[in-house]
């Protein structure tokens, strides 16, 4: 069936509920689990919206960031373990999430994403667009989604 499943999280309520779900689903079909959470670059410039902050500063919030993102997959793996699911985390740094999603699929040969929905509807939907959209309808490799 699966031989190897990858979850993508951003650590909410709802993405934890489709880790628990990717965790039995890796479980009922002995594949193996990849946990990834896309770690978001800081803003550097005027213009993609930050305070204009030294190097220094820029390094410690990216530095957090990717301590933040690497607790969350951590916390899949730990879950995961518990089930006896052999699990591998991923946190690239990135601000192109889908593409970061559908790349990790390719490169790790993966059967199937599993995904939240993002909950968004109508107008914020079609302003904030959606990074679970642009992979269901993208991805060459299957996506569950789940709500």
């Amino acid at each position: 069936m699966y031989k190897r499943i990858l979850v993508a999280t951003d650590g909410s309520t709802l993405s934890r509920k489709a880790v628990a779900a990717a965790i039995d689903l890796a479980a009922l079909a002995g594949a193996e689990l990849l946990a990834l959470k896309v770690v978001p670059r800081y803003p550097v410039s005027y213009f993609e919206g930050a305070i204009a902050m030294g190097a220094q500063e820029v390094a410690r919030v990216e530095k957090l960031w990717a301590e933040e993102g690497q607790s969350v997959v951590n916390a899949v793996k730990k879950a995961a373990a518990d089930r006896g699911v052999k699990t591998r985390t991923l946190t690239p740094r990135t601000d192109l999430v889908a593409e970061a999603i559908m790349a990790a699929a390719r490169k790790h040969r993966c059967d199937l994403i599993v995904m939240a929905s993002h909950g968004r509807k109508g107008v914020k939907r079609l302003l904030l667009g959606s990074e679970t959209q642009q992979v269901l309808t993208r991805s060459e490799t299957p996506v569950l989604v789940l709500r």
